[in-house]
């Protein structure tokens, strides 16, 4: 019986072996980790909850590395389009359809994965869990990045340590 890391791995090598995909380590997101590291623990999160519950967890692992799939640097206002938050979705939707074949649930996760900021709320089980997740990993990052380079000490949350 295969682990679950290494299922993981074989579910997720096309995306993470591909050199576009790759130049997400190029770029930070969420302070002090690159999109690429970000993306990977959306990823690896969604698919762990998704295979527990029974879910489209194969759908779920490819969506959460492709969910912010976009090629700049969104701290950089003059750079990144307007209305970064609400639009980058559709951005990474279209670089995905791009790159790879995807289904409709990696369509709607990808696009609805910031609600409720996009107003349309998410049509699959697998896309709510991904919004929360993507949330959670945000938040642990945050919570990192104050920790370590603000020497900020947080409440503990037993859940991010």
């Amino acid at each position: 019986m295969k682990s679950n890391y290494t299922e993981f791995l074989q579910i997720t090598s096309e995306i993470t072996k591909n050199e576009t995909f790759q130049d997400l380590k190029l770029y930070k997101h969420h302070y002090i980790y690159t999109r690429f590291e970000h993306s990977l623990s959306v990823s690896y999160y969604s698919y762990k909850i998704c295979k527990f519950l029974h879910l489209d967890y194969i759908s779920a692992a490819r969506a959460g590395l492709l969910h912010d799939l976009f090629l700049y640097d969104c701290e950089e206002k003059t750079i990144r389009p307007k209305n970064h938050i609400k639009n980058h979705p559709k951005i990474a939707l279209q670089n995905a359809e791009n790159l790879f074949n995807i289904n409709e649930k990696e369509k709607d996760i990808i696009l609805k994965h910031m609600w409720p900021i996009t107003i349309a709320p998410p049509k699959y089980l697998e896309s709510f869990i991904i919004t929360f997740i993507d949330k959670y990993c945000a938040f642990k990052e945050w919570r990192n990045f104050c920790a370590f380079h603000l020497k900020i000490t947080l409440p503990p949350f037993s859940l991010i340590m």
